[in-house]
């Protein structure tokens, strides 16, 4: 009986390829755990908190974790001369950042699964503001290093944006929604590291912390009028709330999913390690024009974004995935050749990065969307870990990146670096859709 209400559900709601991890379940427990956790919400009103936040609000909250990770890079020499440091040294505060978020996106989960994303929301986003004003007035490496660790709490916000969208929109729709976030957050990358290169050669490295901090104040002005409390009634403690990530690690389809948004994303990550490295030392780029082509990738991430917000549910978030993760794979394959016949060129390097951004904005909504999918009544705690499993792969590759190029190197070390990653994603994303087609044929 339990099995015969479970297929009538899943025919009538039309996600049978997104629920079947839930297959441990019986049926009238699915529909148990949906009905409690699917709660309706009004369309959007801007500014008013009884409706669920408006894509504007959810656009700046999972912005400004990116303009603060990368739009201060042009300025890496001018800070490492200030610091009387290297610029690879200074490198590492962007590993720094990813590491601390990875911790960060693993407690803000289970957190605002707890006490609700609105209040962690704005109390992450007060200590962002102070964190990134303390910054201009490091006295030393240390501190400004630590201080960017404290800053990386901006990652809760882009967090919670995306289980925002699950608790207030169904799953299919959701990996649309994210991708048009995501897009309008591409403007961020694109933009940040040409605006932080002008700020850094008109009025020093600081203006970028200035900047930054001022643009966090007013994310925590819109966020406080527009953004309501999304997430269900919960009754569970936080102990409870945080025990319930085996629940998660067991499922191989959550894996699946982080797993290839990781992979994917860490030849990004990646970049971003050794990319300030190739320009500035590699083609001897100013830090106006480092900026300039830095921000290369966040075009096709734009892209990809609109395109998976247009096509995936029309086609379905693997093989959205799969598309993405193969671009990203081809795109470098063919800028390895280009380097290894002698043809690299600054034009090629940061041209073919176009094609790791498409390639992301069409497989990281769609994977968060999986994800998010896997247990939705732990839609705020997936976002968390998988974002955390995202960002410490992306973390590790970041490192690697700077390990790999010394004094005397060319670009192909890192290009070798975001290859291999985006070989594994496009593995992983293979075994999902074959373990899928496994636990379809299981459940018909």
């Amino acid at each position: 009986m339990g099995c015969s209400v479970f297929k009538i559900y899943l025919r009538l709601t039309n996600f049978l390829h997104i629920f079947l991890d839930l297959i441990s379940l019986d049926g009238q427990a699915f529909i148990n755990v949906v009905a409690k956790f699917m709660v309706e919400f009004p369309n959007s009103r801007f500014l008013n908190r009884k409706t669920q936040p408006s894509m504007f609000t959810l656009v700046l909250l999972a912005s400004i974790s990116a303009l603060a990770m990368n739009s201060f890079l042009p300025s890496l020499p001018n800070m490492a001369e200030h610091f009387g440091s290297s610029t690879s040294i200074m490198g590492l505060s962007v590993g720094i950042y990813l590491g601390a978020s990875a911790v960060f996106q693993i407690l803000v989960g289970p957190l605002s699964d707890r006490i609700g994303r609105r209040t962690v929301s704005l109390w992450a986003l007060v200590i962002f503001i102070l964190v990134s004003f303390a910054c201009v007035y490091a006295p030393n490496t240390e501190s400004f290093m630590a201080l960017r660790g404290l800053q990386a709490i901006a990652a809760c916000t882009f967090v919670l944006a995306r289980a925002i969208v699950r608790d207030t929109t169904e799953t299919q729709a959701s990996g649309s929604k994210i991708a048009y976030i995501s897009m309008g957050t591409a403007i961020c990358p694109m933009f940040g590291p040409a605006l932080g290169g002008l700020m850094g050669g008109w009025f020093g490295w600081e203006a970028n912390f200035w900047f930054i901090g001022g643009l966090g104040i007013l994310i925590l002005i819109v966020a406080y009028f527009d953004l309501g409390e999304t997430v269900p009634e919960n009754t569970s403690g936080f102990r409870e709330q945080f025990s319930e990530y085996p629940e998660l690690l067991k499922s191989r389809r959550f894996w699946g999913y982080c797993l290839a948004s990781a992979f994917g994303a860490g030849a990004f990550f990646a970049y971003l390690g050794g990319g300030p490295f190739v320009g500035s030392i590699v083609y001897n780029l100013s830090p106006e024009k480092l900026g300039l082509y830095f921000g290369a990738p966040a075009i096709g991430y734009f892209l990809g974004n609109f395109l998976s917000g247009r096509y995936t549910t029309r086609f379905g978030i693997d093989a959205m995935i799969l598309w993405g993760l193969w671009i990203i794979f081809s795109g470098l394959s063919l800028s390895m050749v280009f380097s290894y016949l002698g043809y690299g060129s600054v034009e090629t390097f940061f041209g073919f990065m176009i094609l790791v951004g498409l390639g992301n904005g069409l497989s990281i909504p769609n994977s968060t969307a999986g994800m998010l999918s896997v247990r939705p009544h732990l839609a705020g705690t997936a976002s968390g870990l998988g974002g955390a499993m995202m960002i410490a792969i992306g973390a590790a590759l970041s490192t690697l990146a700077g390990a790999f190029l010394v004094p005397g190197s060319n670009e192909m070390p890192l290009l070798l670096l975001m290859w291999f990653s985006a070989l594994s994603g496009v593995g992983v994303i293979l075994y999902v859709r074959l373990r899928n087609k496994k636990l379809q044929t299981f459940v018909s």
